[in-house]
This record gives structure tokens, sequence and C-alpha cells, in this order.
């Protein structure tokens, strides 16, 4: 018999970001509609709604006008700034070139669209449920999938506390309680734990490409009132330097916006994780980044803020697995619906979020439970996410081969096509392979020094972390598993020369070397800011990330 209690609900979500909160939203108002009782609930790790939350963020509003349309003239609205300059540029070392907008297709013009917070829009959507009698329960870590009799998926375990690094039980042990449901949605976000053990019993990929990841860095700073360079409103798209197309690929971003009476730069780098040279540290690109003029002077006079790091899915329409399942579906970046060209994803994760919730209150109504929601892949089949998605399909796959700007450059056309006759010149491209497996020994590439940081512009990482507002509590299980610590040095180290430690953002790993004894993979899970890096990118994927305690991890403000 189990020694944990057990809770019904008709819908279980896991995650409480756009796509969770959507899809309970969703439920919630065409129940209440038909005056009918619907039970849902929504699980969030981190200690509050938004709290885990980081995005760019430039909004596309559209699946937010379709929820809840009246956004826009409410008086606690969580985004206000609308975007009115679009900028393109090409770095080098140097200087900069401004990139004709005027060529980009219509879909690719961020006019429309709105600059902000997606943790307060995530906070905002958590009232938004409650209102509705959503029962959200922030802290609650969904640990373990919950499997009924048939091998279909009934719930979860979450709320589990008070375990000891040695596996025994601490005076405020809980065993954590199991939460089933007639449908349970995975809304982990992009590299979710339990969506990837849900993935592998289903074999959920069998017949899609692998998905593909970036790690996007970001740094919230606030400006002066009367700073000469500050306009609200206003979005700067950068490729080419620091990160060269021989190491990988990469861009940054720059958005100007108002909230409270304060301006703020959201300033951020993005690299993606197929990069090949180990030598390589996102963060230190980013932080070399700042210092360009197209950039440093937005932020001068200014004061950072917070700052925080989280993997993208990047892989589009090719990288899309099955999305659903006996008892269950993926929802969100938890399957990967990001437009990597327009850097955008929220709309589309929160419109999968609704179609699920649409799929599953009719199956209740039928009086169904615990089977597939077949007709939930058809329904993101037949919607905008779809089209959105299927407009870029070739861009991603193009910069992997032949570098970011020319990738782009080649996908400009076949983009132009997809939109204006529904088809393009290249046949849909395949991404073959998985991003750990582009990482080359590091014999191949010469060591990057990285400039010292100025503690201005430019900062170290274990102070940056600190601007993470990160907490753990202590003598927990690591929730960073190491498989098999002698292929981590025998490979990771020894031939990859330690890229765990340049790839993190957060200085979780190092390598302990004293003379006269065997070098130490030391791994500060206290560090950890859940941006799932590791277990995607580490070369041998040796490394697991588990959900540690609820609440733990990083606490995001504003980002």
């Amino acid at each position: 018999m189990s020694e944990r209690e057990s809770m019904e609900f008709d819908l279980v979500i896991v995650g409480g970001g756009p796509a969770g909160l959507a899809a309970a939203i969703r439920a919630k108002q065409l129940a209440n509609e038909a005056g009918e009782e619907l039970e849902v609930v929504v699980l969030e790790k981190g200690g509050e709604i938004g709290a885990h939350i980081l995005s760019g963020l430039v909004l596309d509003p559209k699946a937010l006008d379709e929820l809840i349309p009246d956004w826009r003239t409410r008086d606690d609205r969580p985004i206000r700034t609308e975007v009115n300059a679009d900028k393109y540029k090409l770095l080098g070392p140097n200087g900069s070139m401004a990139m004709p907008t005027f060529a980009f297709p219509p879909f690719m013009h961020n006019h429309g669209c709105y600059i902000g917070s997606l943790a307060n829009v995530c906070r905002w959507l958590g009232e938004r449920a409650e209102e509705l009698e959503v029962q959200v329960f922030p802290g609650f870590a969904a640990s373990e999938v919950v499997y009924g009799e048939n091998g279909e998926v009934r719930g979860v375990v979450a709320g589990v506390m008070g375990i000891a690094e040695d596996g025994s039980h601490k005076p405020d042990y809980e065993p954590g309680m199991e939460l089933l449901g007639k449908y349970v949605l995975f809304a982990e976000g992009a590299r979710g734990s339990l969506t990837k053990e849900v993935k592998a019993k289903y074999d959920l990929e069998a017949d899609c490409d692998p998905q593909k990841y970036g790690i996007g860095l970001k740094e919230v700073w606030k400006v002066p009132a009367d700073h000469p360079e500050f306009s609200a409103g206003y979005v700067q798209h950068t490729f080419g330097w620091p990160v060269k197309d021989k190491d990988g690929n990469g861009g940054g971003f720059l958005y100007h916006f108002s909230e409270g009476g304060e301006n703020y730069v959201s300033v951020g780098y993005v690299v993606h994780l197929n990069y090949k040279n180990p030598h390589l540290s996102p963060y230190d690109e980013f932080q070399r980044y700042k210092h360009h003029d197209e950039i440093s002077k937005f932020l001068k006079g200014g004061k950072r803020e917070a700052y925080g790091a989280r993997a993208i899915t990047s892989g589009g329409i090719q990288s899309i697995p099955k999305l659903s399942f006996p008892g269950g579906a993926l929802i969100g970046c938890s399957a990967g619906f990001v437009n990597l060209p327009r850097i955008k994803g929220t709309h589309n994760a929160m419109k999968t979020g609704m179609l699920a919730a649409e799929e599953a209150v009719a199956a209740l109504r039928e009086g169904r439970a615990s089977d597939e929601l077949g007709s939930y892949q058809k329904a993101v089949r037949d919607s905008w996410v779809w089209t959105d998605l299927a407009r870029v399909r070739n861009v991603k796959p193009l910069m992997s081969r032949y570098g970011t700007m020319p990738g782009a450059v080649l996908g400009m056309p076949d983009m132009w096509m997809r939109y204006l006759v529904g088809f393009g010149y290249i046949p849909q491209l395949k991404h073959g392979k998985a991003d750990h497996e582009y990482l080359k020994p590091a014999s191949k590439f010469k060591p990057i020094e990285y400039p010292k940081p100025d503690g201005v512009l430019s900062f170290d990482k274990l102070t940056n972390v600190s601007f993470t507002n990160t907490y753990h509590a202590e003598d927990q299980p690591k929730h960073l598993k190491v498989a098999d610590l002698a292929l981590q040095k025998s490979s990771e180290r020894d031939v990859f020369n330690g890229p765990s430690a340049r790839y993190c953002p957060a200085g979780v790993y190092e390598w302990i070397e004293e003379e006269g004894k065997e070098p130490v993979f030391q791994i500060n899970s206290q560090n950890c800011i859940h941006c799932k890096t590791c277990d995607i990118k580490d070369p041998n994927q040796n490394i697991n990330w588990v959900t540690p305690e609820g609440g733990g991890g990083p606490a995001y403000p504003n980002m």
C-alpha cells in the first residue's frame, strides 16, 4: 500500500508557464460557459508562479487576444510597451551594418508585439486562473509519473520533501502526494524531466528529427529616465560577432520597455547548442557582447537588475514529437513550438495549451478518461501554430549547415515563397543529429581567450548568479545525476577539456585538480538555475537533470 495520499482531478497540468496556465484558463472558461464542474490543478516547481520563467520577451499577443480578449483595456494588464521600432544589425568586431528589414516577410516584423517580462505575464495569468477557481500549487515539484494498470499516465507525484543527500528521511520529511487526473498535460518547458520519461516510454519521437536547443542568457538593466539612447518600444536583433561560425551559431537581442514608471533594457544572447568548439563559453560570449558599441551605448549609465539563463527549443516543425499518449498530452515547449527566426514561442505555447484543454474538455463531456487525445494532434496541425512554424522550417537547418548569416540569407526566399504561395524552393531539410553530437575534441580547436569582466558592463559568473535569487535547501539529493564518473573523466575532461565548466551559465560544474591526486568532478548543485543545458550538451549524455525539492532554484523577479 502506498504511503502517499492521493487527490483526484479532471485535469492535472504539470508546469505553471504560459502553456500550462493558458490550458487551465481555457478549460475552466469552457466549463463555466456550460455550467459544468471541472477540477483543474496546476503544479509549479518554482516558489511562486513566474519564479522560473525567463524569456526575451517580445510577445506576439495573438494567443492572449484569443484567451482573454479584453486584456489590453485592463488596468492591471501585465505588459504595456508596444513595439514601435524594429532593427536588425550585422555586427563585426569593430562596427555594424543595418540589415534591410523591408526584405523580410511581414511575419518577421515585430510591430504589433509587446515588450516586457514573461514572468510577470505568467503571474498575471496565474491570478486569472485562480479567479476561475483553478487550484494553483506553487512550490510543488512533480518528481515522478504515476501510471495506471494498462500503462496509461494517471498523474504525478509532487511535493516530496525532507530527503537527505544520503537518502535518509529528515525530521521534515514529506512523502509527497499523488495528484491523479483523467488527463495529464505536461507543460514543463524545454527539456522537462518528466517529459523526457514520457517521450521515451511511448516512443513519441520515433517519427521526428532530434529536438534542437539554444541557451538564452539575459540581463535586465534599469536605465535613468533621461538616458539619451533609451526609447520605449525599441527592438534590436543582431547577428555575427562575437560567436564565429567555425565555433557555432549565435545572435543577440536588446529590448526597451517601461513598467511601473521605470525604464528597462533587456539584453541577451542566444548560443545554439549544436556548437562545435568545446572551449566556447556562452556566458563569456554574452559578457563580451555587451561591450560592443551597438550594445554598450544602451547600457552605460544604467544598472543591472537581474540575470538568468534558460534552454530554448529551436528544432521547429521537424522536431515536434507525437503530442498525445494514453492519459495525456505535451503542450508548449515540452514539445517545442518556438519559431526560431522570429525568436518567439510564447504565442504558440499558449495556443497549444488552449487546444489541448479544448480536446480534453470535449473528451470528458463524452465520458472518456485516461485514453489518448488523438484529436489534439490534428487540432495543432489545423491551427495557425502549424502555419507559423511551417513557413520557417528550413532556416534552422540552413544555419546549422552554412552559418548564421549565410543560413538566414539562403532561408529568406524560402520563407517568402512559403508565405506567399504555401511552398518553398527548398524541400524540408532534416536536422540530422542531436546537439551533443556536434561537439568536437578540444585538440581540434585553439582555446578562446575571454576578456576579464570589468564589473561595470560585464560581470563574473558567480556574481551574476547572485542576481538570480537562487536557493536550494541544504542536504538534499543532488538533482544533477552523473551516470558514470569514470566516463566523465575519460571523455568529458580528457577528450573535450571539461566543457561543462563553460556551457553551464551558473558555475555548477568544475574539475578540481590537485597535484598527485586524481581530478575530481565537483557539482555545485546549489548554484543551479534550472537551465537544463548540461542535460542537453554533455557529449556523452552522462548528466541527467531531475527535479529538486519544490521551491528550489531561481526566483526571477522581472524576467
